[in-house]
C-alpha cells in the first residue's frame, strides 16, 4: 500500500481524476436530464443508486479492460465496398458508435418534443415519463459508454490497477455530490435545457467521429477523423456563450416591450 503513496503515483492519480471531471461532465448533464423523466419525488433517488450502481460497474469494467484489453480491441467484423464504404469493427468501436447514435437519438427526440406545440405547457406530461427502473437502466447503461474511453485513456497514462480504481472511486464520489445541483439548476433555469441537449447532441457527434476512427470507418474514400478534443471544447464553449448573450438580449427586449407598453 506505502507503494501507492509515492509522489509520482499521487500525481498521476491526480491527472486522473482531472480526467474523469473533464470527460465526465457530459455525463453529469446526462444524468441530470434523464432523471428528471421520472416522477420528482424519485428524481434524486434515480440519479443517486444509478451513479452508485455505474461506479460498481465501472470498477468491474475497469478490470475486465486491464485483463483483456486485446479482446476489445481485436476485429471481429468487417466489410468493404471499394472506393464505396469501408468498416471493421471491434468491441470497444461497436460500444462508442451504439453510444454515439443513442445520444443524438435521445438528444433530438427531446428537442422535437419541447417544439411541438401541443406540448408547450405539458413539462409535467405523466404520459412521457420513464419508470425507476428504467431511468436507472439507461443511467447506468450510458455511464459505461462514457466510461469506456476515459478508461482506456487512464489506461496510457498508468497501469497500475489501483491507482486507476481509486480515481473511478473519487469521480463518482464527485459526481453524487454535484449531480443534485446541476439537476436543480437545470429545473430552476428551464432555458439552459435546450443548451444542455444540443451539448448532448455534439456528444453524439463526438462519439461517431470517435467510433468512426476506431472502425476505420470511410466513405467515397475519406476516412471518419475524430472530433479533437479542444475542437468539442470550442464549441461547447461558443454555444454557452451565444446562450449567455441570448437570454441577456432576450431580458433587454422584454424590458423594452414594458416601457413601450
Amino acid at each position: 500500500m506505502a507503494d501507492l503513496l509515492t509522489l509520482d503515483n499521487l500525481f498521476t492519480l491526480g491527472m486522473l481524476v482531472l480526467l474523469h471531471a473533464v470527460l465526465g461532465f457530459d455525463n453529469l448533464l446526462y444524468i441530470a436530464l434523464e432523471s428528471q423523466r421520472v416522477t420528482p419525488e424519485n428524481q434524486a433517488r434515480v440519479r443517486k443508486i444509478g451513479i452508485i450502481i455505474a461506479l460498481v460497474l465501472r470498477i468491474v469494467l475497469l478490470l475486465a479492460l486491464t485483463q483483456a484489453v486485446q479482446y476489445f480491441q481485436t476485429p471481429f467484423f468487417s466489410l468493404s465496398w471499394p472506393g464505396i464504404f469501408e468498416i471493421t469493427l471491434n468491441f470497444h468501436s461497436m460500444i462508442v458508435l451504439a453510444g454515439g447514435v443513442f445520444i443524438i437519438y435521445a438528444a433530438l427526440k427531446e428537442i422535437l418534443h419541447m417544439l411541438s406545440v401541443e406540448n408547450l405547457g405539458e413539462a409535467d406530461d405523466t404520459s412521457k415519463l420513464r419508470s425507476v427502473t428504467s431511468a436507472i437502466s439507461w443511467i447506468v447503461a450510458m455511464n459505461l459508454v462514457f466510461s469506456f474511453d476515459t478508461i482506456l485513456s487512464a489506461m496510457a497514462l498508468t497501469d497500475n490497477f489501483w491507482i486507476m480504481a481509486i480515481a473511478v472511486v473519487i469521480s463518482g464520489i464527485l459526481m453524487l455530490l454535484l449531480v443534485d445541483n446541476v439537476a436543480e439548476f437545470l429545473k430552476k433555469n428551464r432555458m439552459y435545457e435546450v443548451l444542455g441537449l444540443f451539448i448532448l447532441f455534439i456528444v453524439g457527434i463526438l462519439l461517431l467521429s470517435d467510433g468512426g476512427k476506431l472502425a476505420q470507418l470511410s466513405f467515397f474514400d475519406y476516412p471518419i477523423e475524430p472530433m479533437a478534443k479542444s475542437t468539442f471544447y470550442f464549441v461547447i464553449a461558443v454555444l454557452i456563450i451565444v446562450d449567455v448573450i441570448q437570454g441577456r438580449y432576450q431580458k433587454k427586449l422584454d424590458r423594452q416591450r414594458k416601457r413601450g407598453g
